[in-house]
């Protein structure tokens, strides 16, 4: 059993959700609010914009690498301490950033804010499942995410006002109170979880599997940019999968890896991870999409492209106020076939995007994007942990948290993939050759989202009812 927190269990149950979600909204806002700043920071700095790329790119190679083991560190040091340095590290990474002087040491504070980042959320979500039943993990995880889906819609916006009227340092700074609140609600609210026989840390497996990440995530983020030949591209990529699958052959003869891929074994947590991965393939791209086909291809302005994708945000949060009913009603079987299918259609649709279609139209698709996409994400998330052990879900965790991680690259490298190929040729200042290439590369990503709901249909139909709280009858029952 975990020490006694702090504070009683009622109040635990009351304060964790807005601790987590607040942790969640801080990075995630950190997160987007940054980009719109990069112009702005070289010329401070008296460097070109590009070479700031290091800037963004160390903060996601950082949560790549540690995420992993944010799991083994819970359950080594426990939930309470590491979140806490967690956000500890957080803040000093923002502190530094704030008070970087140049590029060498604005790249190592984004690593320690990342290695912060990779902790929280993980942990964050590992006390989540382990203080609420599975009859309430649902409503809770969704009040979790609705105040962090706030943090990506207010960056860009945030970002641009802070650079515009005040230092660009402000907008590291803005984290500093957010994490001093944090940090004191952690000693009160955060429980305490831990497992005694932890045992030691599996580092060869950390070295194998984070260097293999890391590399793999780095040549996504290059492969996104067409900087680098085809030759040290496939070079370096064999290289990543290589060491991917020297850990793969490693964790089977150890007794407790740092990732325990022993797991997917379980089949609602197996189809859930690949299931949200293939899918977020294919949705994964549409951030780097949208603002071509809106700005490229439409003429719009970028703060008007950073209007017309607001309302995604707007309706993520909205569905998550409707995502428990829905699932308890039909299923989590029946809502990731048919809501994946939906979010490939979506996706279509985009295709008939031209010069004049009625902003109306743009608001509807986009409204509709956020809508299905939060139900997609909240339903695979909550089956992930539905039949998983509370002493395993720091393990699940860990996994859960790379894949996600690992499809948001392989996303927007897919979708650079596509677009590249319908582009290749064409002159990319010519709205009338744009367009209809980039058409094709939303019917492209379309239906191969539509396909990957193939991946949902090895549920069955009870799987997830302990999360969604859905009662199934049978008709025997009904009979009687």
């Amino acid at each position: 059993m975990p020490p006694a927190s702090p504070a009683t269990p009622d109040q635990v149950r009351r304060y964790l959700p807005w601790l987590v979600a607040g942790a969640l909204f801080m990075e995630n806002l950190d997160a987007t609010i940054v980009n719109t700043a990069v112009p702005v920071m070289a010329g401070s700095l008296q460097v070109a914009p590009l070479a700031l790329k290091a800037v963004l790119t160390s903060y996601t190679l950082s949560l790549a690498v540690f995420i992993p083991i944010s799991g083994w560190m819970a359950d080594r040091f426990g939930t309470r301490r590491v979140f806490q340095q967690a956000v500890l590290l957080f803040a000093l990474g923002s502190l530094f950033c704030g008070l970087s002087v140049n590029v060498p040491m604005l790249v190592a504070a984004r690593v320690l804010q990342g290695i912060g980042g990779a902790m929280m959320t993980p942990v964050g979500r590992i006390a989540v499942v382990r203080t609420f039943p599975r009859s309430e993990l649902l409503r809770t995880m969704n009040f979790v995410i609705i105040p962090a889906l706030i943090g990506p819609m207010l960056g860009p916006f945030a970002g641009g006002v802070i650079v515009h009227w005040l230092h660009w340092r402000v907008i590291f700074f803005v984290n500093l109170p957010l994490a001093l609140a944090g940090f004191w609600m952690v000693q009160r609210y955060m429980p305490d979880y831990r497992e005694e026989n932890a045992g030691a840390l599996d580092r060869t497996g950390f070295l194998l599997f984070g260097a293999g990440i890391a590399l793999l995530s780095w040549v996504l983020e290059v492969f996104g940019e067409h900087t680098l030949a085809a030759g040290p591209m496939s070079l370096m990529t064999a290289g990543a999968l290589g060491l991917l699958a020297l850990y793969g052959w490693h964790s089977r003869r150890q007794k407790r890896p740092v990732m325990a891929l022993w797991l997917f074994r379980v089949r609602t947590f197996r189809l859930s991870v690949i299931g949200g991965f293939v899918t977020r393939l294919g949705v994964g791209g549409m951030p780097f999409l949208l603002p071509l086909l809106y700005q490229l291809g439409l003429g719009y302005a970028p703060w008007q492209a950073g209007l017309l994708t607001m309302p995604t945000a707007a309706a993520a949060m909205l569905m998550k106020l409707s995502s428990q009913p829905l699932l308890a009603r039909f299923g989590h079987r029946t809502i990731l076939i048919a809501n994946t299918l939906f979010i490939g259609v979506v996706v279509l649709l985009f295709s008939l995007i031209g010069p004049g279609a009625p902003v109306w139209a743009i608001l509807t698709l986009s409204l509709s994007q956020g809508f299905f996409m939060s139900l997609q994400f909240t339903s695979m998330n909550s089956l992930a942990y539905a039949d998983v052990a509370d002493t395993d879900a720091s393990k699940a965790s860990s996994i859960a948290s790379t894949g996600q991680q690992l499809a948001l690259s392989f996303g927007v490298a897919f979708a650079s993939l596509v677009a590249g190929w319908f582009l290749r040729g064409l002159d990319q200042t010519n709205p009338g050759e744009v367009i209809p290439a980039l058409h094709h590369a939303f019917i492209t990503m379309g239906i191969l989202t539509m396909i990957s709901s193939a991946i949902f249909w090895g549920l069955h139909d009870s799987d997830g009812n302990n999360v969604s709280n859905r009662r199934l009858v049978s008709k025997a029952a009904e009979a009687v």
